[in-house]
């Protein structure tokens, strides 16, 4: 990852190459987080490299009443789980790659910041062997996206051996360096919006509550992202990156 490390940025990331042996772990707080950065995914996918999932927590909670009956938390758990499994299908990732930790949540749906489910993430962390990890940025409001960013920054600090974190840029997102942006065309877009629309709980919920489908609401942000960096693309996805375990 030195060519990442040393160049200038940003960086554009179709003109670099990546060695098909590095393996990747998407470190997904809510089911759909792996879809916000599907292009980018993609291209890793294609490049030959191995990719892994951990969904972090259930997401019920983003789930409205209306959608499920009855609306109990393992009803809409269960609503989530199943609608990750299809886009990963879509995706074309082997089912054996996903993993929902299900970690202790608070009563907002969150994950807790305990003992127990800092040991469970490492765990799973130590075992994928990761060079390569894509989360959300921590500089969010949401407290999934900081305690699970907070947990990669403990077990990267220690793990022992280079990982190169890829912080992606959500609608949430506060502020944030790019380091690293991936551009798109119509056609991509399209394909990124069927995908997203498996989550049909959060495009619904979309829809309720923001007057756009999920699949807007994600390509709205890539398109602001695009015209940060004229002429490569209408869309794109952006990344900070940080470096552990690198002299």
């Amino acid at each position: 990852m030195k060519n990442l490390f040393n160049n200038k940025r940003p960086l554009i990331l179709s003109t670099h190459r990546f060695p098909n042996n590095l393996r990747i772990l998407v470190l997904a707080p809510h089911p759909d987080d792996f879809d916000e950065i599907c292009i980018t995914l993609r291209f890793f996918k294609d490049n030959g490299n191995p990719i892994y999932i951990a969904v972090v927590c259930s997401g019920a909670s983003g789930v409205e009443d209306r959608f499920c009956s009855p609306p109990t938390k393992k009803n809409k758990s269960e609503i989530r789980i199943k609608e990750q499994r299809e886009s990963c299908t879509f995706f074309g990732l082997p089912d054996s790659h996903l993993t929902f930790l299900k970690l202790k949540e608070d009563p907002a749906g969150h994950p807790m910041d305990t003992y127990e489910n800092f040991e469970q993430v490492k765990q799973y962390f130590l075992n994928i062997h990761p060079d390569m990890v894509f989360l959300p940025h921590g500089n969010d409001p949401n407290q999934g996206h900081q305690r699970t960013y907070a947990i990669f920054r403990k077990i990267a600090s220690h793990a022992g051996y280079p990982i190169t974190g890829f912080l992606n840029r959500d609608p949430k997102t506060i502020h944030m360096r790019t380091d690293l942006y991936s551009p798109f065309d119509e056609k991509a877009a399209k394909w990124k919006a069927r995908l997203l629309r498996f989550h049909q709980s959060q495009h619904q919920r979309n829809l309720n509550t923001r007057n756009i489908g999920f699949d807007e609401r994600i390509l709205r942000v890539n398109r602001k992202i695009a015209e940060e960096f004229p002429g490569n693309a209408e869309y794109a996805e952006a990344f900070e990156l940080e470096f552990w375990g690198m002299n």
